[in-house]
């Protein structure tokens, strides 16, 4: 799991000005991506399948370069978008950590094999 944080004031582009979107994808990157490569996908499982139970998005709509939301919960927050300004709280930042660290295999802002002349810009933030 990762938090896209807006750090444009840093240099680092933010999708603001676009709609936002939800797919997952498999492909072989066990050479690099699960380990550095000690992690080899068992090819033998496939098909591989993926699915969402549950889900429901609440989301605001992006037409003719503007957003607008349209909500129907009863969460004030929700109802008056101030959950688009957002962050996490404490508790919820430990707790991204927590899994981060304990179901994370790969994360980009560690691989300098893959970034030899230097991490990604966000990947130096502290926020």
């Amino acid at each position: 799991m990762r938090e896209f944080k807006n750090l444009e004031s840093i240099g680092v582009p933010f999708p603001k000005n676009q709609s936002m979107r939800i797919y997952s994808s498999l492909w072989n990157a066990d050479n690099w991506a699960t380990r550095g490569g000690l992690v080899k996908t068992d090819w033998t499982q496939a098909p591989f399948t993926a699915s969402y139970r549950n889900f429901s998005a609440d989301a605001c709509i992006w037409s003719n370069g503007a957003s607008s939301c349209n909500f129907n919960s009863t969460s004030s927050s929700s109802s008056n978008g101030t959950w688009f300004s957002e962050g996490l709280d404490a508790t919820s930042q430990e707790r991204l950590k927590w899994v981060q660290n304990n179901y994370m295999i790969y994360n980009y802002c560690t691989d300098t094999k893959r970034f030899p002349r230097g991490l990604p810009a966000e990947c130096s933030s502290t926020f």
